[in-house]
């Protein structure tokens, strides 16, 4: 969904609801694919198309554990998730759920360490 616009209130909004929702089912650990998995999940971000079809959920666990472990379940449980969403909004349409792992964190402590190298360093001085 490559899109330069901002997203409509109406995506906000329905994104909001999305990750609402989700987050409720793994926090009450409804999703069976992560019965096993003993890790912190948390939705960084949702992002609804302008159409509100799609639906990209970005996700992260505590500290990186068991990321793919719990990207798998989730992705299995995809249909899971629509059922319930569509149970509990008013939308016409679902949106095809689409979880995908949040790399900004890595980015954000990547771009840290290559900061704080001396060669680095020694050049902003």
């Amino acid at each position: 969904m490559p899109n330069n616009k901002e997203p409509s209130q109406r995506q906000l909004r329905v994104g909001q609801e999305i990750r609402r929702i989700i987050s409720s089912e793994i926090e009450r650990g409804e999703v069976r694919n992560l019965q096993d998995i003993d890790t912190m999940v948390t939705i960084t971000k949702v992002r609804v198309s302008p159409d509100l079809k799609y639906c990209n959920v970005y996700i992260m666990t505590l500290n990186g554990e068991h990321l793919k472990e719990v990207f798998e379940g989730l992705t299995l449980a995809a249909g899971h998730f629509r059922k319930s969403i569509g149970r509990n909004t008013n939308l016409r349409y679902v949106p095809e759920i689409v979880f995908r792992v949040d790399d900004t964190f890595a980015e954000v402590d990547k771009i840290e360490k290559l900061l704080h190298d001396p060669r680095v360093q020694q050049d902003l001085k």
